[in-house]
């Protein structure tokens, strides 16, 4: 008989909900950046960006400022996933961690093997990334023709992934370190804690009056600052009860969906898309450093994802949900595919100063996407029915 489709908490529902919408205003908001950064306006567009308020550009306002909360947002979605979703069970968690791992390294060796000793080599971290909204948004298009374990193993696994760059971020991305003002931040962050696990203080309003203190010093240190965003949310009290709406982790999740997906990411949209395609841009399309992104992204994720969970499938490590099978996980691969928001985010950090390397990334981010997203989404139309099975549907999960 058909496998039951695995149900899906509430909480995970208006996750993948918010992502879905996302994805389609993300769309507009980059087509809307491409025309305005390419018109007669295309000066004026780019200039205004780059206008300094209190000390930062409005484009830094975006990327440390706003960037942060949507961390803080990513910070959450794995604190959730960790205590109550698919990996607070080490053998559910097993098969998305191995995948992402796998859709981490490979496009990472791709890039480096093209650009190894060469200015370029800084931009290996790129196609490391997913986009979360868009590899959800292409999947929900599908509806029910794909199983609902595939939704819950790809936003695993683009939680998972997120994390890898959240690492690869504070570890390789840190240009100078100011010592004292990091170990300010690690003082805020432990009487945060304290407030938690000590003292245990469910008010929301401390935790982000000190999450603003610990970003400020953040930002001070060289350490990235939207990293403070991750931090604050492992810090805010969480409940583990299935969908309990009480605790401020939760509480928050729920009130920074919205605002996330329909605020801070179009915006971000708008401010890191005004890509000027030049007379040249078939020459900057053809650079190593534009070919390891779009290697990476298109071909990288598919195969790093897909072989890693092969193996550990293999090996006896976990298996594959009952529902699921490997035209499903390279479908997933495909959509990991997608890098956008991250990978344009990396980019900024990689490339600091060289607009014109910038320019080019973004270029090879946005085509690799869009390839990988339709290629993903054709794929998985054509060969995503939820796998046919002879079992009790109760015994559905990620490993035995």
């Amino acid at each position: 008989m058909a496998a039951t489709q695995r149900p899906l908490s509430n909480t995970f529902k208006r996750f993948f909900d918010s992502e879905k919408s996302s994805g389609i205003l993300l769309i507009a908001c980059t087509i809307i950046s491409l025309t305005l950064a390419n018109s007669s306006f295309g000066t004026s567009y780019l200039h205004f960006w780059h206008v300094p308020i209190a000390g930062l550009s409005i484009e830094h306002w975006v990327n440390d400022a706003l960037m942060a909360v949507f961390f803080l947002l990513i910070g959450l979605e794995l604190e959730r996933e960790l205590y109550s979703g698919e990996l607070s069970s080490l053998k559910n968690a097993l098969l998305p961690i191995f995948a992402a791992v796998g859709g981490i390294a490979v496009p990472a060796l791709i890039h480096f093997s093209l650009n190894a000793e060469t200015p370029t080599q800084a931009g290996m971290g790129i196609p490391m990334a997913t986009d979360i909204a868009f590899a959800l948004g292409v999947l929900a298009l599908l509806g029910k023709r794909v199983p609902a374990s595939l939704k819950v193993f790809l936003a695993a696994l683009a939680v998972i992934d997120d994390l890898g760059a959240i690492i690869v971020i504070a570890v390789f991305y840190t240009a100078e370190l100011a010592t004292a003002y990091l170990f300010g931040a690690l003082v805020v962050l432990g009487i945060l804690v304290a407030m938690n696990r000590i003292w245990r203080v469910m008010a929301l309003l401390p935790y982000l009056i000190g999450g603003v203190l610990m970003w400020y010093l953040m930002l001070k240190s060289g350490v990235h600052a939207t990293i403070a965003g991750v931090l604050l949310a492992f810090a805010i009290p969480y409940s583990a009860k299935q969908d309990d709406e009480t605790s401020p982790s939760h509480r928050l999740e729920h009130v920074l969906h919205k605002p996330v997906a329909f605020l801070i990411l179009p915006i971000f949209a708008l401010a890191n898309t005004g890509i000027v395609i030049g007379s040249g841009w078939e020459q900057e399309l053809a650079s190593t450093n534009s070919l390891g992104i779009m290697a990476g992204l298109v071909f990288g994720k598919p195969l790093g994802i897909t072989m890693l969970a092969f193996i550990v499938v293999a090996i006896g490590v976990c298996r594959l949900p009952l529902d699921l099978n490997w035209k499903h996980i390279f479908g997933a691969g495909l959509l990991g595919g997608i890098g956008f928001t991250m990978s344009i985010f990396i980019t900024n950090l990689a490339f600091t100063g060289d607009a014109a390397a910038i320019n080019a990334s973004k270029m090879a981010i946005l085509l690799a996407s869009v390839i990988a997203g339709t290629i993903g989404f054709i794929w998985l139309k054509l060969l995503g029915k939820p796998q046919e099975v002879d079992t009790d549907p109760d015994t559905m999960d990620f490993a035995d």
